[in-house]
């Protein structure tokens, strides 16, 4: 009998390079695309975004026809399976737009209120990072961790914020890092820097609000990779993110939850 979250995590990663590929097209000929604002001048949708979801929509459905779907672009879809894709066709579209390379394809599939598989795709670095609940994590095949050698002064933090939340207890959690001796980074994508903390690349990452499909994927790979995570509501409407190496998660909480 197949196993239907091998199946599904086998179909996210052939799709999220699928959906990279196509991605890549686009952001290869960006000149020519056409962008829209959704809220704000910082947060745009492009034709990049629609097509890209609308193809890892299709390839799903015709796999698991029965199974949910919720998309940053084409919303909520219902299913009788109990298994639900996550997407964001590309988490960094300010980026993606500008011709900077921190964007990506990030797929995730939940079974009721559990993250059980993970895929993000950078095309541009020819990155693809993935995980399996209870499996592992890993980048482009190969096993990844977080490192555990991390302390506040000797790695970057990651850090993102939007305009969902107030600005000005970000900016305090950003002082207390820095007068604490850490350093910031920040590349406009909270999925790759999720993923790169996963990766040993970033000690943590922390967000005062993500949606689900920015999240769930990078998150669900900290964890596999050995890393921590505060509590995160599958398929709600967003909340807090924190993820970070074992020795950093507390330090990094107390700085950054208050």
């Amino acid at each position: 009998m197949t196993d239907p979250i091998k199946a599904r995590f086998a179909l996210a990663q052939t799709i999220a390079r699928e959906g990279a590929d196509k991605a890549l097209a686009f952001f290869n000929a960006r000149d020519t695309l056409i962008v829209e604002d959704k809220v704000n001048p910082q947060d745009m949708v492009s034709q990049a975004d629609k097509e890209v979801e609308l193809l890892l929509r299709a390839q799903i459905l015709a796999a698991f026809p029965d199974d949910a779907i919720l998309g940053e672009e084409g919303g909520a879809s219902d299913g009788a399976s109990g298994f639900t894709w996550v997407l964001d066709p590309i988490d960094g579209t300010a980026p993606f737009l500008a011709g900077l390379p921190h964007w990506g394809v990030v797929i995730a599939v939940v079974q009721g209120d559990e993250t059980i598989a993970g895929v993000i795709a950078q095309p541009v670095a020819d990155e693809v990072f993935s995980a399996r609940a209870g499996h592992g994590a890993w980048l482009n095949g190969a096993p990844m961790m977080v490192n555990r050698d991390y302390t506040l002064t000797n790695c970057n933090i990651g850090m993102g914020t939007s305009h969902r939340t107030e600005l000005a207890p970000f900016i305090a959690a950003l002082e207390r890092l820095m007068m604490a001796g850490g350093m910031f980074y920040r590349n406009g994508s909270g999925a790759v820097m999720l993923a790169s903390v996963a990766a040993g690349r970033l000690g943590g990452y922390y967000e005062p609000h993500m949606n689900p499909w920015d999240c769930l994927a990078g998150l669900l790979m900290v964890r596999e990779a050995g890393g921590e995570t505060v509590d995160f509501a599958a398929l709600s409407d967003g909340g807090v993110v924190l993820a970070a190496a074992p020795a950093l998660f507390e330090p990094l909480k107390s700085l950054c939850l208050r």
